[in-house]
């Protein structure tokens, strides 16, 4: 049975919609990671999606949500990838084993910035995640 990952952020627009593109390409078959926000955008930045889209990972469905949206669901590790959501990580109706990795938010910049972002997730978000579940490395 797969692990459920819920990376956690303010606006769920930039960081924590690329992460979760990466983490269910990545690490397919393994965990199913799922987003959302503190305070959601009204949608995601077309950075994000252009990064996404460069990579050649899949933008269907991407959307902002917010963190009530998802409070129901089993989830299994929580990462939070701003300040400003691990302060306002809630409390989960089960204890969440729980990892911070900031990453840089290019919200408002250039192209350029996202995939600088998309590349520090898959560096270091996608290690994390897997020491963190325990997950083997595919082969």
């Amino acid at each position: 049975m797969n692990k459920t990952v819920l990376v956690l952020c303010t606006g769920n627009s930039c960081r924590s919609q690329m992460a979760e593109a990466i983490l269910n390409h990545d690490l397919a078959g393994q965990i199913r990671a799922i987003s959302a926000g503190t305070r959601p955008q009204p949608r995601v930045a077309e950075g994000a999606i252009e990064a996404l889209k460069l990579a050649n990972l899949p933008v269907e469905g991407l959307h902002p949500k917010d963190l009530d949206e998802v409070m129901n669901e089993a989830i299994d590790l929580v990462v939070t990838v701003c300040d400003n959501a691990r302060e306002a990580c809630p409390i989960f109706p089960r204890q969440v084993k729980s990892i911070h990795l900031p990453l840089h938010d290019p919200h408002g910049e250039p192209l350029e910035s996202f995939i600088r972002v998309f590349d520090d997730i898959r560096a270091r978000l996608v290690p994390a995640v897997r020491e963190a579940l325990e997950l083997q490395d595919a082969m």
